[in-house]
């Protein structure tokens, strides 16, 4: 996990902010999402896609089927 994770009263004053209305009792659950997501967020960040084309070079039509899995 991030040194720095969300407490369920900042998960209610981001919610307040983003104008949505957060049950006091879902504060906590919030958070511990929003901290989960976080830490898969900074693990997908840690991957090297150094030689991995863009998806517009992909061309759906011209893949090669050989039957190998």
């Amino acid at each position: 996990m991030s040194a720095i994770e969300l407490t369920p009263a900042e998960a209610a004053r981001w919610a307040a902010r983003a104008g949505l209305v957060l049950p006091a009792e879902r504060h906590a659950a919030v958070a511990a999402v929003a901290n989960h997501i976080q830490c898969v967020v900074a693990v997908l960040r840690e991957l090297d896609f150094a030689d991995v084309p863009p998806a517009s070079a992909y061309r759906a039509g011209e893949e090669k089927h050989d039957g190998a899995v």
